[in-house]
């Protein structure tokens, strides 16, 4: 496939018709589109390297940044070897986030691990949260007026994680945050197509709800051209667009996911953003964003893309009795998936101690003998040592919690006064009793083992 042809597969609408994609192409020569710079995160990954390689065939695109925790240099320098107007580099690391992502117009997120045969994607959840949120933060501090196009799944639970993630670093813009569901429109597309056999070129259908399962409502009854499907084929069509990512994973039989076609997918949409800050007019996708087109706080529909992100949510329109149906039962589902995603953000940012014994990741050898979890040291000179430090360290902690009232696991006084403190102000209060309990065992123990050492 020559370069021309990747081009026009880029340049192809999910909802315009190709004269609105002539159009643009008319406004935006190469030369005259402005500067616009797109990180991509999780670069290097099945879907960031096919992704990496449309981003870099798009014209409106001057700079383009590709990160991932390891291989991006590799795949830059492969990709800035391609013929077009963008200037690519490659960030691996931590320490190289910030710099991939300062002054990003659009940020792409496809990092995270891809779904294996049996796994669902509420499987992915505990993995690919971790991985949204952190990624989140970095963006919030480095570019918080970007566009973010969320494809990491699961996409319902992951986009509100998102959310959480900037109302917290106070930088939320609801019309700046998307969930990418544009394979879930190709695919519809490409099913409706085979079986109405007219020219997928020329098919548009909307699809609602969410990116999952039987949270994907594709509106067949919306679709144009019209075809005279019978309700058995638009279930069928329904049931294989909402099962269109297992039909991939089973097909490649536990190697791989929907990497390519998330990849075109996912480079469509970004396509659309990328013109409708340039001031394309009348650029509308369905995509899963911040919503009041039902109860729902999160829905997926038709978005009007403008200068700032989302210019308008577009209500549905008119449903089938079968849609109408459809809709009802993917509600719940969803809701779920939402509060999933906020539930999880809410408890990481104050996890539970499962004892107050429990030591977390300690840095430096903990120095009071007195906790059951530790033996107690026989040298005279280090037992006198530890017995002063285990009030010491129990007491400024506990001083610290006090007047912060952020009542920290005072276990970790064992370890040393700046891990305690640290982690009393991350982990938020517990307990007044354990906590109690737990300062009153110290305190006790040092005490008494300094009365036995030094009494008369």
């Amino acid at each position: 496939m020559t370069a021309a042809m990747l081009r026009s597969l880029l340049r192809r609408s999910t909802s315009s018709a190709a004269s609105s994609y002539c159009f643009s192409s008319r406004r935006f020569s190469s030369g005259a589109a402005p500067e616009r710079k797109v990180a991509i995160l999780g670069a290097a990954g099945g879907i960031g390297q096919p992704l990496s390689l449309l981003m870099k065939l798009n014209p409106l695109v001057s700079r383009l940044a590709l990160y991932d925790i390891a291989g991006t240099p590799g795949v830059a320098a492969d990709v800035s070897h391609v013929n077009t107007r963008s200037e690519v580099k490659g960030f691996a690391g931590e320490d190289q986030l910030g710099q991939a992502l300062e002054g990003s117009d659009i940020v792409i997120i496809p990092a995270g691990v891809p779904r294996k045969p049996g796994m669902t994607r509420d499987d992915l959840f505990a993995i690919n949260a971790g991985i949204v949120k952190s990624l989140c933060e970095a963006i919030a501090k480095y570019c918080p007026n970007a566009l973010v196009n969320m494809i990491s799944n699961p996409v319902n639970s992951t986009v509100p994680i998102a959310a959480e993630v900037f109302k917290n670093h106070g930088v939320y813009d609801e019309r700046k945050l998307f969930g990418v569901t544009t394979l879930d429109v190709v695919r519809a597309k490409t099913f409706y197509a085979g079986k109405a056999n007219v020219n997928v070129a020329d098919v548009n259908v909307p699809v609602i709800g969410g990116h999952a399962g039987i949270t994907i409502l594709p509106l067949f009854s919306q679709a144009t051209p019209k075809a005279n499907l019978s309700d058995d084929d638009i279930k069928a069509l329904t049931k294989r667009t909402q099962d269109g990512g297992t039909e991939v994973v089973e097909a490649k039989a536990g190697k791989g996911s929907a990497t390519l076609s998330m990849a075109y997918a996912g480079a469509l949409f970004a396509d659309a953003c990328l013109k409708g800050l340039n001031g394309v007019p009348d650029v509308v996708e369905c995509t899963f964003v911040q919503s009041t087109v039902t109860e729902l706080p999160f829905f997926a529909s038709k978005v009007k893309l403008g200068k700032n992100g989302v210019e308008e949510v577009l209500g549905f329109g008119p449903l089938s009795d079968y849609e109408q149906q459809g809709l009802e039962a993917l509600k719940k589902e969803l809701k779920s998936s939402i509060e999933k995603g906020i539930a999880w953000h809410a408890k990481s940012k104050n996890p539970t101690i499962q004892s107050v014994y429990e030591p977390i990741k300690p840095i430096f050898r903990p120095l009071s003998p007195h906790l059951p979890i530790y033996k107690p040291q026989t040298s005279s000179t280090v037992s006198i040592t530890n017995r002063v430090s285990a009030v010491i360290l129990t007491t400024v902690p506990l001083t610290y919690a006090f007047l912060t009232l952020k009542m920290g696991p005072i276990c970790l006084a064992n370890e040393s006064v700046y891990q305690a403190m640290y982690y009393s102000s991350k982990l938020g209060p517990i307990a007044l009793q354990i906590t109690a309990l737990a300062t009153a065992y110290h305190l006790v123990h040092g005490l008494y083992d300094l009365y036995q050492l030094f009494r008369p």
